[in-house]
């Protein structure tokens, strides 16, 4: 069995660290090279950086933070937000990043995940997909929606398509946002989780809603994720990475543990 892995979300504004409630009254709460220094230096498995409004405004990421972050940490580097080329991979590998999430520019263009897995190689490229709860019709017949430019444009695509979409075309990895569930820290969407890990071969992340231990351990069995992402319950100081990995292993769920 492969271990689990505990993942921490830098969401990035302006170069500083933010935190919103499904997507909207986002606050700047700190710097991301600190939090991601301390995180690394807690046992992190893997850290997750998006640029929040890249894809909103229409501009390339902030290479320069990327490089902070890169420099401080020694843990695989996820990065994503306004990457809508080849090139802007590229500049992300270079900054630092051994991943590439790709988002609201891939729905656009489903082409662009194919072109980054020839380029960069298909364990380097994640689709990271925001997702609303809808009612179940002819476009999303799953009940779960597609939506992009970090929430504020629903595309009537269906969730477990596009998850299927995305693998096919060359994705190593799924982040699956539920944006319902983003901030609230009541539990992950577990049935939106399941769903997508049950049909796909690749790793699937499950993110948005954790609150407390116990929810990490419901994404990593019943929600069958790979990973569990985590923002609000670390980002505040409500449990630190070593103790969330303390109590998953102490419940049985296989981590990589550095003791």
């Amino acid at each position: 069995m492969l271990s689990k892995r505990l993942i921490a979300c830098l969401d990035v504004r302006d170069g500083k660290l933010a935190k919103s409630v499904r997507f909207v009254d986002t606050k700047d709460i700190g710097d991301p090279v600190e939090k991601a220094r301390a995180y690394y230096e807690d046992g992190l498995d893997e850290l997750v950086f998006y640029d929040i409004t890249a894809s909103s405004d229409r501009r390339s990421i902030m290479l320069d933070v990327v490089e902070a972050v890169a420099k401080e940490v020694f843990i695989p580097l996820s990065v994503g937000g306004g990457v809508r080329s080849v090139a802007d991979a590229t500049d992300l590998r270079l900054a630092g990043a051994e991943k590439i999430n790709v988002n609201s520019a891939a729905v656009q263009r489903p082409a662009l995940i194919a072109e980054c897995a020839e380029a960069i190689g298909n364990q380097n490229v994640v689709l990271s997909m925001d997702i609303r709860r809808v009612p179940a019709s002819q476009a999303c017949p799953s009940g779960y929606e597609v939506v992009i430019n970090g929430g504020r444009t629903p595309m009537e695509v269906d969730g477990l398509a596009w998850a299927l979409e995305g693998e096919r075309l060359g994705a190593g990895e799924l982040v699956v946002n539920a944006i319902d569930a983003d901030g609230t820290r009541d539990g992950y969407e577990l049935q939106l989780t399941a769903m997508i890990a049950a049909a796909v071969r690749i790793p699937v992340i499950a993110s948005g809603g954790a609150g407390k231990p116990e929810h990490l351990k419901e994404a990593l069995t019943i929600g069958k994720a790979d990973a569990a992402l985590v923002a609000s319950m670390v980002h505040y100081g409500d449990y630190s990475v070593s103790e969330l990995k303390r109590y998953l292993h102490s419940e049985g769920v296989k981590m990589r543990m550095s003791w």
